[in-house]
């Protein structure tokens, strides 16, 4: 085992990597955060050799993560580079603290602690090739990208099980291409029962699907259909124009002197000159 004089630990981040290196005697020489990025590792690595002064072969590195760009960044400087499991990394936080709260100054100077005092607990990490790097990159895409549409297939299953079961007895696995064909071009058992089974028979053949014909799929489609319950309307008035409902609408006011049943005379002269003037009033006396 290589003799090494500074344990820095370092705990990741998906924006901020927290760093904390002590020396030998278990002295905390700097701590620092840095941003994730090109320029902010290239910064975390200088700043680790720089603060320590030593060769880069004299530090010590502890990470939980056994890969990513934090970790080649720190093995291409030539730094030895360890990684614990987060579950060994609990037992050691509670030398330093009996409580369970996240803490990511903590976290690394636990980490480099650790590396100090328990290196055997931890697993020492080899520089890979290239190659083998850029194989582990696209094996995990290919995983992830697996796992999402594993999900969305499920999501779809289960809306198709509430409305459209019988797509679901031709074919269960919606990741296949040719079934989310058939599923836009015959979205709903009413479609079905429209679409002719020449259509059917070339997307089929456009797939190079044998196992079934355009017949029993249309026979498995056209099944009866789950009823759906329309929404109850009895009892709901029509909104009037403008979205206001008549019984809501507000009442103007009636002019003061000016009967309801009655409209004003509109236009009427001075006071004796109409019919509803004094003089109006003596001649009709």
């Amino acid at each position: 085992m290589e003799e090494l004089e500074y344990f820095a630990g370092i705990d990741w981040g998906s924006e901020t990597h927290q760093v904390c290196i002590v020396d030998g005697g278990g002295r905390v020489v700097g701590e620092r955060g840095f941003r994730h990025g090109g320029a902010g590792l290239a910064e975390m690595a200088g700043w680790l050799l720089a603060t320590a002064g030593a060769g880069p072969h004299a530090i010590g590195a502890a990470i939980e993560v056994p890969h990513g760009p934090v970790v080649e960044t720190l093995m291409e400087r030539g730094l030895a580079v360890h990684a614990i499991n987060p579950k060994q990394l609990d037992r050691f936080r509670d030398r330093f603290s009996p409580a369970g709260a996240k803490d990511d100054r903590r976290d690394a100077h636990v980490l480099g602690d650790a590396l100090r005092t328990d290196r055997h607990a931890f697993r020492r990490l080899d520089p890979t090739a290239p190659e083998i790097v850029e194989l582990r990159e696209w094996s995990r895409i290919a995983s992830d990208l697996t796992g999402d549409r594993t999900r969305l297939a499920n999501r779809a299953r289960q809306q198709l099980w509430r409305y459209y079961p019988q797509l679901l007895e031709v074919e269960s696995d919606l990741a296949k291409a040719w079934v989310r064909d058939l599923w836009s071009l015959i979205p709903t058992p009413a479609k079905a029962r429209r679409v002719r089974a020449g259509t059917v028979a070339a997307l089929l053949k456009r797939h190079r699907v044998r196992r079934i014909d355009a017949e029993a799929v249309l026979l498995a489609l056209r099944e009866p259909a789950i009823s759906v319950a329309t929404r109850h309307r009895r009892g709901r008035r029509r909104p009037s124009r403008g979205g206001v409902r008549p019984d809501r609408r507000r009442r103007r006011p009636a002019r003061q002197g000016v009967s309801r049943d009655r409209p004003a005379d509109r236009g009427a002269g001075p006071v004796g000159a109409g019919p509803g003037g004094r003089a109006g009033k003596a001649r009709a006396a």
